[in-house]
């Protein structure tokens, strides 16, 4: 059974960074296709970035395009979402999901997605 585990949230200042992690266990890591959902209370929950089995293919969305970097371990078995320049429009629960895909396969649409992590609080405020 796939499981997906996020860690690193926490409370950051303003202009500051923060690196999430994903880690997948109960599957072959290498097979997935993996992205970062975020959603904020009274909003929908919102792509972030994506990136492909083979690591060479991302999708961002516009309003992180530039700040935030996606990378993946797959020896580790480990997504990461760095991100820097964080503003208070960026507090969010975020979400690793995965999908079984094929090599350079990326999309922002969440129901591509098979599996989700139970997600992790990034809160930005002063």
């Amino acid at each position: 059974q796939v499981q997906l585990v996020e860690s690193g949230g926490g409370l950051v200042q303003p202009g500051g960074s923060l690196r999430l992690s994903c880690a997948l266990s109960g599957g072959t890591f290498s097979l997935y296709a993996m992205a970062w959902f975020r959603h904020n209370p009274g909003k929908q929950r919102e792509f972030v970035g994506d990136i492909s089995r083979s690591g060479t293919g991302f999708t961002y969305v516009d309003a992180v395009k530039g700040r935030f970097t996606i990378s993946r371990d797959n020896a580790k078995k480990t997504v990461d979402l760095q991100m820097n320049s964080l503003n208070p429009e960026d507090t969010a629960v975020y979400y690793c999901a995965a999908v079984i895909s094929t090599p350079d396969w990326v999309s922002g649409r969440e129901n591509q997605y098979t599996y989700w992590g139970q997600g992790t609080q990034v809160t930005v405020s002063s």
